[in-house]
């Protein structure tokens, strides 16, 4: 699955599998979590040789167990260690406040210099009114490093947008358009971003109106059906859903009538709302791509099979990448969720509306509600955090 800059059928960034790839380890300070950071990686591993028996499953006609899958789905691991590149070498990711914290607390890292030259920046720097100061400091370093990715890889990169715009469909319009205009100044043209925004229903609407300018957007906080199609309806390119996230909130809390009827049809909330939503897109012919995160085992990978990405831990992936399979069991996995099941799924005529602001909130149960707005303050947290750590630090020496 090794993409290139003329047909890559991904909407993320690409390495191709003769890169030359940074020995640099960032890993998050201050406990940030992992998930807002990936990178989607090349699965085609030439040189895999380690087995129990000592012999090369190339020299035998065997394959991995992570080959055999991700001739299903493009498997995106959820990793924030570079020094991982060496196992898996990537194909994609994301830059956010959460890349922003790792950076600023390893000052050694090679994507130091975005910072700094964020921090040196005399546009900025003018500013007189502190907040205005930050958030231009945030924003060149997120796009800064956006751009250093940009160098190393032929395909897109993933700009998350500040959470603190959710609920303002035309500030995270004028967001995106001042950070196309940064990526502009260090010549990344449009066609290599994508933009990270908040499933609320300004997030929603944001993201059909940039849509409609070409602008590709990837809706993420996806925990109910609604929000799914409202986001297919607005021609979001990318839409993510958490499946552990939900099904911890079912473990430890009760009253959500989406969650229960999957319950009762003994289904995985979590695995049933990317199931659901994936039929939707694919019956319908809307353009999205799904996106499974928080996927938190084998069984989880197995049942997802057929979605357009998975993002998987790694140590999942290094299972599976050391599992061995014989040419004959690889053909043992079943695509769960594919083009002709789609077709074959019946959706109520309330699930076929034509989503708005307030049939929207109506539907939104109690779980997306609440999983929604603790997605929301963790990613403010963080930018605060790091505009908090940008104030420290500026003025750099010498400016």
């Amino acid at each position: 699955m090794s993409l290139s800059l003329q047909s890559s059928p991904s909407p993320f960034l690409s390495f191709s599998s003769s890169s030359t790839l940074p020995k640099s380890r960032l890993r998050f300070a201050n406990g940030c979590c992992s998930s807002n950071l990936f990178f989607k990686f090349n699965l085609s591993f030439p040189a895999i040789r380690a087995s129990s028996s000592g012999f090369s499953p190339l020299d035998t006609g065997l394959s991995t167990e992570l080959d055999a899958v991700s001739t299903f789905s493009e498997i995106v691991p959820d990793t924030v260690i570079f020094d991982d590149f060496e196992k898996f070498p990537p194909t994609a990711a994301t830059v956010s406040s959460s890349l922003l914290l790792g950076i600023l607390g390893l000052p050694d890292t090679i994507f130091r210099n975005a910072v700094d030259m964020a921090l040196a920046d005399s546009t900025c720097s003018r500013l007189d009114n502190s907040e205005l100061r930050l958030s231009c400091f945030f924003n060149k370093a997120l796009v800064n490093a956006g751009g250093d990715l940009a160098k190393l890889v032929p395909g897109r990169v993933s700009t998350e947008v500040d959470a603190r715009l959710a609920y303002d469909t035309h500030g995270i319009i004028r967001r995106v358009h001042d950070l196309l205009k940064l990526y502009n100044e260090i010549d990344v043209p449009p066609e290599r971003l994508l933009f990270k925004i908040p499933s609320t229903w300004q997030g929603i609407e944001a993201s059909r109106l940039l849509e409609s300018e070409g602008i590709q957007t990837h809706l993420t906080f996806v925990y109910s059906f609604a929000q799914a199609a409202a986001a297919a309806q607005a021609g979001a390119s990318v839409i993510q859903i958490f499946v552990g996230r939900v099904r911890d909130w079912a473990r430890n809390h009760s009253g959500d009538p989406e969650i229960e009827a999957s319950i009762q049809r003994g289904e995985d909330p979590g695995l049933a709302l990317v199931t659901k939503a994936y039929n939707y897109i694919r019956k319908y012919g809307h353009k999205s791509k799904l996106m499974a995160a928080a996927v938190r085992n084998k069984q989880d990978l197995f049942s997802l099979l057929g979605v357009d990405y998975i993002i998987a831990p790694l140590k999942i992936l290094q299972s599976m990448k050391e599992s061995i399979t014989a040419p004959d069991e690889k053909y043992s996995y079943v695509r769960r969720l594919s083009p002709q099941s789609a077709a074959n799924y019946d959706f109520t005529a309330e699930e076929l509306t034509k989503w708005d602001q307030l049939s929207l909130g109506a539907a939104m149960g109690p779980s997306s509600v609440e999983l929604l707005a603790a997605g929301l303050d963790g990613y403010v947290k963080q930018t605060k955090r790091v505009e908090e750590l940008l104030d420290k630090i500026w003025p750099p020496p010498n400016v």
